[in-house]
């Protein structure tokens, strides 16, 4: 066998699959994979799955170390050359007939191709570059391959000769192996194929005292060793970044931030055995080095007064910085040579003067230059005034969809905590239109400066998504979530890929829901969703949604009149309430949006009108394209209406589809017709769901106008067809609800 692929497996059968997948799918068989199951059970299903396409060996060890798992890898390998594979990444195809035919022909040392960093499974990314692709291919129809496109730059001039050659790619090798990583924790040993005879002869294995970072030591070493290597940038191997850091860390995600002993202990190694502190090796090492200390360190001492920084840690560094060569400082920029002086010094004073004079300086660059000076500057203002002024104690601070309306939970929870404590509390609403409220309140607008000085400075904050990812919790600060529905769509951490949100959506998430102190569950499914999907083990208030008890007020008949009357329809029409879900694929580009709205208007009229009108409630982005020309008296536009609870109240029949509001109008036990034209692409491909459409709704799934029209003029029929699948919704989705989640809210959180 020509190559050993070294494994170590963890655990992480999803990622494997894709693994041995791309493995399965290269270019070229002549190579044996070596998988070396650490501390868990070799997965024989998933073996077994590949055992005719690709020939895997697989081994246990209860060793749980990297380094340990890959030298015992190398021990069963039996090909001339070998490479290294995380369980948790992939190749491109054509990844290892790429390396394999450089090395052989060239007779090199080694020769290693292009780490490409994803946050997603095998098949999302090739489906994100399967255009690139074509379009690559319909430049150069002829198939023709231009050598010097795919190469990495060597800076190689025609005059030179094979040794002038030779020499600058071993110098490209240290620049796009070491100087070219995004730092030094990205320094890797991946995404190369090494000689073996090579790692053999000299003795190179992988340290195993080093729980984190041993790559550092194996690399250069192997660099140090080689006498010839060459790169393509065209062979690809993708490492992937695990959107969910807090189940499934990578080994770097694990680390965290404060890996600071293992860093000074790996380069320890790297000093040791490339000892020449002059060499190209260690000049770019050593800059790689000095970044992380004046971009991580330094301002680590200047905030922590903590000793484990100041006492046991700086001396680490001050011999750190002894060790670095001449050239690597020299070449470093006046800041960074005078940090390292103040490090060598151990000066704490100088140390946290210079990094707080260059934060200042940074913070001044991005507010006079920067493209988002202002908000930039509002930032600043939060983090270093507001922040450090008196928390107002007696300040209730609410939103409700990021400031769009005067609606939802914290609307009634705001009403109802002026009718049990008038006067107690004072109020700061934020608004982008000004609102008229019925109890006195201070109305702000969004990222205003006063909207960061209130959201550092309120005691109470009333929220039902959530906060901006700057947002410091404050000691005695009280944050109360409460959420914006009964969840349908796949939530955070219950999401195998998120791929219409940000790839660090898993993450963010779970750092900003660590400020919610209680969070408001309308039942017991979404307690436990909420719970799970959420990594949420904080107060849970078990009382149904606020938003709700008007649905249940003694007094609904009389507010449903009023509201009828306030919009404009007739005492004597029934209402039918149609209130689609945003579509994720709805846009031309960003920032326009579309609906293509399958809803027959015109149909409906001409069969409906004389007993009902219909009301629209869609997504806001939207609200203005929709064109009614000639359906007024039938049809009202009220995709603005702030409050929607106010219109499920003058609803007689609800049309949605995968909106969550089905959950909230069931509390009302009127009609529901579901409008699913989409259901297998919506359920199959935008979204998943938390409950079977097909046998858990209380209601018919309809697909044409024709069946909407004809299930509305047989509507009792439809409601004892579905009497007892809406029965048992109802007990499980709303059985929390009795009018007075505002007030136990209020009695949970304002103590």
């Amino acid at each position: 066998m020509d190559i050993s692929i070294v494994v170590p497996y963890h655990g992480e059968d999803t990622y494997l699959k894709d693994c041995l997948l791309s493995l399965a799918e290269q270019t070229v068989t002549n190579f044996e994979v070596i998988l070396v199951a650490s501390g868990t059970d070799i997965p024989e299903d998933i073996i077994s799955s590949f055992g005719d396409r690709i020939n895997i060996k697989a081994y246990h060890t209860d060793k749980t170390i990297v380094a340990a798992v890959r030298n015992e890898g190398m021990e069963y390998a039996s090909g001339d050359y070998i490479m290294f594979l995380d369980c948790d990444d992939y190749l491109a195809v054509d990844f290892i007939e790429k390396l394999y035919n450089m090395v052989t022909s060239e007779g090199l040392d080694f020769s290693f191709g292009k780490l490409e960093n994803t946050w997603y499974k095998r098949s999302i990314y090739l489906d994100q570059n399967s255009e690139k692709v074509q379009e690559e291919e319909d430049e150069d129809e002829s198939g023709s391959e231009d050598d010097a496109d795919r190469q990495f730059d060597f800076e190689i001039n025609p005059g030179d000769d094979a040794e002038q050659i030779r020499i600058k790619k071993l110098s490209g090798a240290c620049k796009y192996l070491i100087s070219k990583r995004k730092t030094v924790q990205n320094i890797s040993v991946l995404g190369i194929l090494y000689k073996k005879s090579l790692i053999k002869d000299n003795g190179i294995s992988f340290d195993e005292d080093l729980v984190y970072y041993s790559d550092w030591s194996f690399l250069v070493r192997v660099i140090a060793a080689s006498s010839c290597c060459d790169g393509d940038k065209e062979a690809l191997y993708i490492k992937r970044t695990h959107n969910d850091p807090i189940h499934m860390p990578s080994l770097i995600q694990a680390i965290g931030k404060d890996d600071f002993e293992h860093r000074v202990k790996a380069y320890d190694k790297v000093t040791g055995y490339v000892t020449d502190a002059e060499s190209e090796i260690r000049v770019r090492f050593d800059k790689k080095m000095i970044s992380y200390l004046a971009s991580e360190v330094g301002p680590a001492i200047r905030k922590n007064e903590e000793k484990i920084w100041r006492k046991k840690r700086l001396p680490l560094i001050s011999e750190m910085c002894k060790q670095f060569g001449s050239e690597a400082v020299k070449s470093s920029g006046f800041y960074r040579k005078r940090l390292i002086k103040a490090f060598i010094c151990e000066d704490v004073k100088k140390i946290s003067k210079l990094t707080g004079n260059k934060n200042l300086r940074n913070w001044a660059v991005m507010i006079i230059k920067g493209p988002n000076r202002l908000k930039i500057a509002k930032e600043f203002t939060y983090k270093h005034r507001y922040l450090k002024q008196p928390m107002l104690d007696n300040t209730v601070l609410l939103e409700s969809f990021f400031g769009k309306s005067y609606s939802d939970s914290p609307k009634y929870i705001f009403e109802k905590l002026n009718e049990m404590y008038p006067g107690k509390y004072e109020y700061v609403w934020i608004l982008d239109k000004k609102t008229e409220l019925p109890y006195p309140a201070k109305q702000i607008k969004r990222f205003s400066f006063a909207y960061y000085k209130y959201m550092a400075r309120s005691k109470y904050i009333v929220f039902n998504s959530r906060q901006p990812k700057w947002f410091v919790k404050r000691k005695n600060n009280v944050f109360l979530e409460t959420w914006h529905g009964t969840p349908l769509k796949k939530l955070v951490f219950d999401m195998e890929e998120v791929v219409s949100a940000s790839p660090m959506y898993k993450k963010t998430f779970y750092i900003q829901s660590r400020s919610w102190d209680y969070l408001v569950a309308a039942n017991k499914f979404s307690e436990e969703v909420f719970k799970r999907a959420f990594v949420y083990d904080k107060p849970m208030l078990k009382y149904g949604y606020p938003r709700n008890d008007i649905l249940h007020a003694d007094n609904r008949d009389s507010i449903a009149a009023s509201i009828k009357k306030k919009v404009g329809i007739p005492k004597d029409k029934k209402v039918i309430l149609y209130a689609p879900t945003w579509r994720d694929d709805e846009y031309y580009e960003s920032g326009k949006y579309k609906f293509d709205l399958k809803l027959d208007l015109r149909m409906m009229q001409k069969k409906l009108s004389d007993e009902y009108v219909v009301i629209l409630r869609t997504h806001y982005f939207i609200a203005d394209n929709l064109d009614v020309t000639g359906l007024e008296g039938f049809v009202y536009n009220l995709s603005k209406y702030d409050d929607i609870a106010e219109l499920y109240l003058i609803s007689d029949i609800l049309i949605t589809d995968y909106s969550s509001v089905f959950f909230d109008y069931a509390n009302l036990k009127r009609p529901m017709l579901f409008f699913t034209y989409d259901l297998d692409k919506y359920r199959d491909v935008l979204r998943g769901f938390y409950i079977d459409m097909e046998k858990e709704l209380p209601g018919p799934l309809l697909f044409t106008t024709e069946e909407i029209i004809d299930s509305i003029e047989n509507i009792n029929t439809v409601n004892a067809k579905y009497a007892s699948i809406y029965n048992e919704f109802y007990d499980r989705f709303c059985g929390w609800e009795d009018g007075h989640a505002s007030e136990n809210c209020i009695k949970a959180v304002f103590k």
